[in-house]
């Protein structure tokens, strides 16, 4: 009633405010615009239009739910200020809506792209931007206005639920990945938002997690990628974590939002929370929080209580519905663009589907066993996700798409015959674990478990072996947030294993070879098994196009040039989060964070990141920890030669050029590494060594010489020193490093690096020192 009271009450005094001289948003200033909006005005927009089936349906959510159905959120509209409603859809592999609409016969499917760890791993900037140009397009010709995407945090550990967003261990090639989707997207007058900032590492009991990390590791890794995509490629938006950070919720943390972001990074644009997250709405607006996603009335109600009461200055409600408006008057919807709901599906499976042929990872590749000869027509195809091809991850990150080609029409499409019988007898079997799983299922929102594999018998596998040229093994791993991997999930278990040695052993003894393709969205366990198939080709999840892509690969059409950007340890213990990272742990999930701040469990109500800026390759290279895959790495169906390396330093930039030749017999491209070690005998414990640029060359031809610069300022040298909150490069010898992977270094180069120091603030500390780990 009280709700439906105040609605009545804003109504009446909307009709007598409107007349003549009432600013209009566009017309007149900003700033004239804010001076003319009640209080009342400016809480709503600071909130946001609420989200059916949890927070209840606010005033203005029959106005705006309907925009665009199926998207995560809308602004709150002031019609007598000229303020339109605007709209922010999910994300990061393709826009996220409804692909069908209540009393309407026609579609609204969006295309899937490859997931985060695939584009990042094409380590092909200029791509990332054309995949971002196109799902740019989809936002724009659908009608919304802000894209939830890209998601940059590091992957800390392989079992974050959401790492199949995320694009690497590594903090350089996340931000430069990122700032390039962002260029992409951007480039057709519509928004992103980064995400999510910072430190969301871990999705078990991410609303109540305290993320304890030392300002060093902060700085170095976790923020570093945010800093270069805010600085290259300006996003309008940036999405605060759920999370603490020693101890404050990043929404409501002031030296994260406007100290660091703001007055360091020079960011300009809005600042909203992912979606519930935060608890105190007035410290959020402090903070430099700008919107509150998706808005709830308790929200509303202590941001007008609070600036009544004093608690909240109504000069930081203003600073904060000025950027809003700022962001509004960018957006198509405020431009009147007259939006299609007709983009070209079909050009952009085209580009979903070449690009994830450069992100898939050629783990090995014994005698050539790939691409499949052309002898090669009879394909026996194994294990369930063959037939049951995962295009990407679950919740915020999937896409509502018209279809996803399987491995099975992949092939089919590519001129390649598969057993029949194999196929009829896996297809009964998929759907009938299928529906068993979806009956057991217990959330909605959480990924359907992968079928057991089927047990084959081994004179089945024998005959098969006997009239098929080749056999191809997909082994699967879905994963999405609010969850989690599991341990197990890690590792191949029994019948997975089972399966491997079955096929390994029927077809090598009848001289066939064998092709192991993973669907995978992370890293999983290969050291105990990589001997055994003749192939490895880790093909990621390639959105909707994805069984066309892995056969444009495997049959040759495209030559494999993804790299890790994530190292594959021998086992799990191996990695150095793994004491602090909640395996198998068990939280509650709560969605609309209800929970109240607790310090009991290690991993769940607290993570210590002890490892400290040892994340990845920094930690596997520097303490000489055997791999399974070092980060970086990647094979290719040629082969290329590094020549004539040079560095010169210029002003404080030191260049490094090499050439690159294509000495084997085909079309391929090259990734270029360049890491820095700094000299042993420095103050600060460094890693031994630390990727500072990449670039990808061009199709080379066979015999074809490209040569690569590289760029590297000495200010990206800089250790973070705690003490000073400064930013010091110390004068030496430094090695510059040029690698096709972090432990295949083809040239070192030295170069002499002067001192400097750059103040920073003295922010983000944790409440009692962590105890890191050092070489």
């Amino acid at each position: 009633m009280k709700k439906q009271l105040f609605t009545v009450a804003v109504a009446a005094a909307t009709l007598t405010a409107c007349g003549p001289g009432v600013p209009q948003l566009g017309k007149a200033s900003v700033d004239d615009v804010i001076a003319a909006m009640t209080l009342e005005e400016k809480a709503h927009l600071v909130v946001g239009t609420g989200m059916k089936g949890f927070s209840g349906d606010s005033a203005v959510i029959g106005e705006t739910k309907s925009l665009v159905p199926g998207a995560a959120g809308t602004s709150y509209p002031i019609e007598r200020l000229g303020i339109p409603a605007v709209v922010l859809a999910d994300g990061p592999a393709g826009l996220r809506i409804d692909p069908t609409r209540e009393g309407d016969t026609a579609t609204y499917y969006c295309t899937h792209f490859p997931i985060g760890t695939l584009l990042a791993s094409t380590w092909n900037q200029e791509l990332v931007e054309q995949v971002g140009q196109a799902i740019g397009n989809e936002v724009l010709e659908y009608g919304a206005d802000v894209l939830l995407a890209p998601a940059l945090n590091i992957h800390r550990n392989p079992l974050c639920g959401r790492n199949f967003e995320y694009y690497s261990e590594d903090p350089v090639v996340s931000g430069k990945i990122a700032a390039a989707y962002v260029r992409g997207v951007q480039s057709n007058g519509v928004g992103t938002s980064i995400k999510h900032f910072a430190v969301n590492n871990q999705e078990t009991n991410r609303m109540g997690n305290d993320a304890h990390v030392s300002p060093r590791a902060l700085r170095e890794i976790y923020l570093k990628g945010f800093e270069i995509a805010v600085k290259e490629s300006a996003p309008w938006t940036v999405m605060s974590s759920y999370n603490y950070v020693n101890g404050v919720y990043t929404s409501e943390n002031p030296e994260l939002q406007t100290t660091l972001l703001r007055d360091e990074w020079g960011f300009k644009g809005m600042v909203m929370t992912d979606w519930f997250g935060g608890k105190d709405a007035v410290a959020q607006m402090k903070a430099g929080n700008d919107m509150l996603q998706p808005g709830t009335d308790k929200q509303y109600e202590a941001i007008v209580e609070g600036v009544k009461s004093g608690k909240l200055d109504e000069a930081v409600l203003d600073r904060n519905v000025k950027r809003i408006l700022e962001m509004i008057v960018q957006t198509p919807r405020f431009k009147g663009y007259q939006y299609s709901n007709k983009p070209d599906l079909k050009a952009h499976a085209a580009v979903t589907r070449q690009s994830a042929t450069e992100g898939m990872v050629l783990l090995k590749n014994d005698k050539e066993a790939l691409p499949l000869a052309s002898t090669v027509k009879n394909v026996a195809l194994f294990g369930c996700t063959s037939y049951d091809f995962i295009a990407g991850g679950t919740g915020s990150g999937n896409v509502n798409r018209a279809y996803t080609v399987s491995l099975l029409d992949g092939l089919k499409n590519a001129g390649y015959t598969v057993d029949e019988n194999l196929k009829n007898t896996y297809e009964q079997y998929v759907a009938a674990e299928n529906k068993r799983l979806a009956e057991t299922k217990k959330e909605w929102f959480m990924p359907l478990s992968r079928p057991n594999e089927m047990k084959l018998d081994a004179a089945q596998v024998k005959q098969l072996a006997a009239k098929s040229d080749v056999a191809l093994v997909t082994i699967g791993r879905t994963s999405g947030e609010f969850l989690d991997r599991q341990y197990a999930d890690f590792n191949l278990n029994k019948e997975e294993l089972d399966l491997l040695k079955t096929v390994c052993t029927a077809f090598h003894a009848a001289g066939k070879k064998v092709v192991v393709v993973l669907n995978i969205g992370g890293v999983i366990e290969t050291a105990s098994w990589k001997s055994l198939p003749d192939a490895i080709l880790c093909a990621w999840q390639a959105g909707q196009e994805g069984g066309n892509s892995v056969a444009d690969v495997l049959s040759g059409k495209a030559s494999p040039s993804g790299r890790l950007t994530m190292t594959f340890p021998v086992k799990f213990e191996d990695a150095a989060s793994s004491e602090n990272f909640p395996v198998d742990q068990k939280a509650n999930i709560d969605i609309t964070n209800k929970g109240e701040k607790k310090n009991d469990v290690k991993n769940v109500d607290y993570t210590n990141y002890e490892e400290g800026i040892y994340v990845g390759y920094r930690y596997f290279d520097s303490f000489d920890r055997e791999v399974s895959y070092p980060f970086g790495y990647g094979l290719s169906y040629t082969t290329f030669e590094y020549a004539n390396p040079a560095i010169k330093a210029e002003n404080g930039v030191y260049t490094v050029t090499v050439e690159v030749k294509n000495t084997g017999k085909v079309a391929g491209k090259e990734v270029v590494q360049l890491y820095v070690s700094a000299p042993e005998a420095g103050k600060y414990n460094k890693p031994e060594k630390e990727l500072k640029a990449f670039a990808k060359t061009a199709e080379l031809k066979p015999g074809e010489t490209a040569t690569v610069s590289l760029k590297v300022n000495a200010a990206d040298l800089a250790s973070f020193d705690e003490a000073q909150s400064s930013w010091v490069v110390e004068a030496g010898n430094y090695s510059f490093l040029i690698g096709a992977s972090s432990r295949d270094i083809k040239a070192t180069l030295e170069a002499e690096v002067a001192a400097s120091s750059q103040k920073a603030n003295d922010i983000l500390k944790p409440q009692e020192p962590i105890r890191e780990l050092k070489r």
